[in-house]
């Protein structure tokens, strides 16, 4: 089974919850690559769109190698406390906080570089996303805002390749 059967419901949990667990090597290997990714664009973006903007890029792919795992609490895996406010590891703490920071880089990224439609627009749903008050939804939310960070980091390495006479 898949994480269905190890009680991880994406509306409790943030994705960053597959990290634990015996097949949690395969979410840490996902992030450690994304942030080396993310870390290469950002040297393309500070080449082409500013220094601002590639050091934004690059928070976030450090980010995203640096704070791969958390704790596991919500109840998952199974059996594991229901909140995760109780007894939080400094790591986990850590965690949470390089992932906000992150996010707001990349927002921050978007508005800086805003050289096409699809920055801005970005900026604006994980904003739209992520300010609304009160944590009901937040775990979707932030999937949903991290889904649209994706498709811009992505769109923007296709644009700076492109730029270059490379095919896509």
């Amino acid at each position: 089974g898949g994480p269905d059967a190890w009680g991880f419901d994406l509306s409790r949990h943030a994705l960053s919850g597959l990290s634990r667990g015996s097949t949690g090597w395969v979410q840490i290997a996902g992030f450690v690559g994304a942030g080396l990714l993310a870390i290469a664009l950002a040297v393309a973006v500070r080449r082409t769109r500013g220094r601002a903007a590639g050091v934004l890029v690059g928070v976030d792919g450090a980010g995203l190698v640096g704070a791969s795992t958390a704790d596991p609490c919500g109840g998952f895996p199974v059996g594991t406390p229901p909140d995760c406010l109780g007894a939080m590891s400094w790591y986990f703490q850590l965690h949470y906080a390089v992932s906000v920071i992150g996010i707001l880089a990349l927002v921050a990224a978007c508005l800086v570089s805003a050289a096409a439609l699809l920055d801005g627009t970005t900026a604006v749903v994980v904003v739209g996303l992520l300010g609304q008050p009160g944590v009901d939804g937040i775990t979707i939310r932030l999937a949903l805002a991290a889904l649209a960070l994706c498709i811009w980091t992505t769109a923007l390495a296709l644009r700076l390749r492109s730029a270059q006479g490379r095919p896509l």
